[in-house]
Formats: structure tokens, C-alpha cells, sequence
């Protein structure tokens, strides 16, 4: 069994959203209460657990009306997401990673709540405990068994993400291969010649962004609802992009995993290219989602994503594989052999010809094994 999360936009009416944004705002004070108490049980070193906080809940709701008008599996999910978050804190505390401890949230840093088991039903309008029948916007149907539902609040717009449990429908075999070698200048070319065009969403919104970043700057009274209007807008534009960019990667990683039974990519250090002079353009093109959809969406299908190592892919000739250095200017192939090809044609053949060696090594070791 798999798991997938379904996104549909909420249109709530007037009342509807304030009952939404107080039960946010009662789940924030919880969270931020429960994270004060766990600080002040360390300081004292007598822990404290998700369970004795969850069996605090009755008393509470017994002296607090707004706590009592929120869904009691809502108020225990709170807890218990603060508990993951806690105990988040101390693995990365073990691994001796960075360890950022919890931080308490503002009122702008608080954006859902989850049903994880009953409270709500799903209709012509979805129907939730304590709020009432929220009109819904249900572009598709939903394919497998409800677990969980979480209602976000994303820049003013309300969504309801159900997260499911289903069976992956594999896709029939496909013995076709491809190389993809993602790069700025296009956002992907295959080993078959296609090249896929990058379209830099954000490079294009950012007039919008200047224009909404400067009326937010204008508001200097961070408490004005003015400054609140204009955060809104600015949330938009970047919701804008977001999903442009994400419409965009969801699409082709469809479409590639539909085609070819095997795809080979590079294993880049994504983090790494991120943080050096390139890194708006290699955020905006968004490398990283678009090769997580690929592998999940390849996993769920049957299919095979096989990552290669990624040195010198562009140096490489496809043909005789000698080493031909070329600058990033340099932007066609041509090799001693005689092979004239586009520089990124070329490195997405040598990905290609690395994944299928790779397979047929992975193969062989399975073979051997059994």
C-alpha cells in the first residue's frame, strides 16, 4: 500500500472562516502551552509525556468555551505533532546534526489542523465537527481509503488535504530507456534530442514581486491591517509561482514516467549548487521536487529512476567516452571522433549509457545472489 494526499480548494462562508481561524488559533496557544510545559518539566527534569498532556484536555475545555468549540482528535493531534516535533529535535540531537529546537508560534506560522481519524465527511460539501458544511471544490475523485484530512490556510485560501491509502495501479512493462541532464539554460534534455524548455516563473514574476515586496515595506506599523492586506497579496504572488512551478514538474514527470521503463538521472548535490552564485536560478528551476515527483511517481508505476554519478557527464563523449574539457560557454560537443552534438544532448546520452551499465550491474548482483 502507498500513500497520497488529495488537495482541494475550500470556499468557506463568512462564519465558516472565522470558526476556521479560531480553531487555529486555539490549536497555536495549545501547541505553544504544551511546548512551555514541556521546557519548564525539563528545567525541573521531570518529563512530561504526549499522554499527560492529551489527558489534560478535559479539564481544560471544562473552564475554556473556545477550547470546548474545537474537536477533541483535533486537540490531540496538536499535542501529538508537538511530540514529533520534540522528538524530531532530539534524533537530530543523536545524529549530532543541527539540532534547532522548537520554536513557539506566531500567529503567522500556524497554518492547519488535522482530523487524523473521524470529524468530518466528505459529500457534495465536506461536512467538519464543530464548523459546519464547507463548499468544496472536488476537481477529481478521490482513489483509495480516507486516513486523515488537513484543512490549510494558504495565503487567505482555505484547502483540504486528504491523505489516502491505495494500491499503486503498475503500469504495463516498457523496455524504452531515457537520460535526462537537467540544466538552466533548458530545464531538461533528453537523450533522445527533445529539449525541454525553462520557463523561470520566478525571473518572470519578479516585477509583480517588487511591486508587492515594496507596499509591504511601506506599511511600517507591523500591526496595521494595511500591512496585513499587502503581506496577502505578496503571499499570492508567491503562491502563483509555487504552483506554476509545481503544475509544471507534475506534468512532465507524468509524462516521462508514462513513456520509458527506465530513467536515468544524475545524482547532484542539489543543496550544494544552491548555495553559490547560481542558486536564484537553480531554485527557481526547481530541480529538486521535480526529481522527487519523478521517483515516487516511478516507484508507484513500476518503473525505474537510476541515479548516476554526475562527474564529468558534460566532458564526456557518448561516442568514444575520452574526456573533452569545455567551458559552461561552450554549449556544443565536438569530439575527435567525430561526434558534433548540442553539449547538453551530449551529456544526457553519457547519463543514459551510465544508467543502463548500472542496471545491467544491478541485475547481474540479484542474479548472483539468488
Amino acid at each position: 500500500m502507498a500513500r497520497k494526499t488529495f488537495k482541494f480548494r475550500l470556499y468557506p462562508n463568512r462564519q465558516q472562516r472565522e470558526r476556521l481561524s479560531a480553531t487555529l488559533d486555539v490549536c497555536r496557544e495549545l501547541y505553544n502551552a504544551g511546548l512551555r510545559e514541556r521546557i519548564e518539566a525539563w528545567k525541573c527534569r521531570t518529563p512530561v509525556r504526549v499522554f499527560d498532556q492529551i489527558n489534560q484536555l478535559p479539564d481544560i475545555k471544562a473552564i475554556r468555551p473556545d477550547v470546548a468549540a474545537v474537536f477533541s482528535q483535533v486537540l490531540q493531534d496538536t499535542l501529538r505533532r508537538l511530540d514529533k516535533t520534540y522528538q524530531a529535535f532530539f534524533g537530530r540531537v543523536q545524529r549530532g546534526q543541527k539540532a534547532g529546537f522548537p520554536r513557539f508560534k506566531g500567529c503567522n506560522r500556524y497554518d492547519s489542523f488535522t482530523y487524523p481519524q473521524s470529524g468530518f465527511a466528505l459529500g457534495a460539501k465536506l461536512q467538519l465537527s464543530k464548523i459546519g458544511n464547507i463548499k468544496i471544490k472536488q476537481h477529481r475523485d478521490i482513489e483509495g481509503q480516507i486516513k486523515t484530512l488537513t484543512v490549510r490556510r494558504e495565503a487567505g485560501c482555505w484547502y483540504a488535504c486528504f491523505s489516502v491509502e491505495y494500491q499503486p495501479t503498475r503500469l504495463p512493462h516498457n523496455s524504452y530507456s531515457i537520460g535526462i541532464d537537467v540544466g538552466l539554460e533548458a530545464f531538461a534534455t533528453l537523450s533522445n534530442g527533445k529539449r525541454i524548455e525553462n520557463h523561470r516563473y520566478y525571473k518572470a514574476a519578479q516585477a509583480k514581486l517588487r511591486r508587492a515586496q515594496r507596499k509591504v515595506a511601506r506599511r511600517q506599523n507591523k500591526k496595521s491591517q494595511r500591512r496585513g492586506k499587502a503581506i496577502l497579496l505578496l503571499q499570492k504572488v508567491h503562491r502563483h509561482v509555487a504552483n506554476q512551478r509545481k503544475d509544471f514538474q507534475h506534468k512532465w514527470s507524468y509524462r516521462l514516467v508514462q513513456n520509458f521503463g527506465m530513467i536515468a538521472v544524475e545524482d547532484l548535490n542539489i543543496k550544494g549548487l544552491s548555495a553559490g552564485i547560481l542558486a536564484k536560478a537553480v531554485h527557481d528551476v526547481g530541480w529538486s521536487s521535480f526529481l522527487n515527483m519523478l521517483a515516487y511517481k516511478a516507484e508507484n508505476a513500476g518503473r525505474q529512476v537510476v541515479k548516476v554519478d554526475p562527474k564529468n557527464t558534460s566532458q564526456e563523449c557518448p561516442n568514444c567516452h575520452a574526456l573533452e574539457k569545455k567551458s559552461l560557454m561552450e554549449r556544443v560537443h565536438r569530439c575527435l571522433c567525430g561526434l558534433t552534438i548540442g553539449r547538453d544532448h551530449a551529456a544526457a546520452l553519457v547519463i543514459l549509457g551510465r544508467g543502463l551499465r548500472l542496471q545491467a550491474q544491478t541485475a547481474r548482483h540479484f542474479a548472483t545472489v539468488a
